[in-house]
């Protein structure tokens, strides 16, 4: 009786444990975003990436798109990041929405994310003004 209950809460700590640890991309861009740091956002990247940032839309590599939010943060010089939303969910698939305030404006900053081997990797990332 004793074994059974042991394994079941061994099965138990480890799910969720997994759990946490899965959310923490999402927990570190926004981090990450409220520092400015791109070279960190773009450790995320992947090899091409869906960049929306305000009307400019395309899909760059990997280091153009590093550049890009390099300069968005210059023009931009975050204070505040908080997250607004988390789809955690899905095996494969991440999102999360964060509430960026800079300097100069408050904006919307989603991020989608999809699993690559055993890591997540950024394919979408939109900043819009917040409405």
């Amino acid at each position: 009786m004793v074994k059974p209950l042991i394994s079941l809460v061994l099965l138990f700590v480890n799910v969720s444990s997994l759990l946490v640890s899965q959310a923490d991309i999402i927990d570190s861009l926004s981090a990450h975003f409220k520092n400015a740091n791109a070279k960190e956002v773009a450790a995320s990247f992947s090899p091409s990436v869906d960049l929306i940032i305000i009307d400019e839309e395309d899909v760059y590599s990997k280091a153009q798109a590093e550049q890009i939010l390099r300069s968005f943060f210059s023009k931009y010089p975050p204070t505040r990041s908080v997250i607004i939303h988390r789809l955690n969910t899905n095996p494969n698939y991440r999102y999360g929405a964060l509430s960026l305030t800079t300097k100069n404006g408050t904006f919307r900053v989603s991020i989608t994310l999809k699993k690559s081997g055993n890591s997540f990797f950024i394919t979408e990332l939109r900043i819009e003004t917040e409405k």
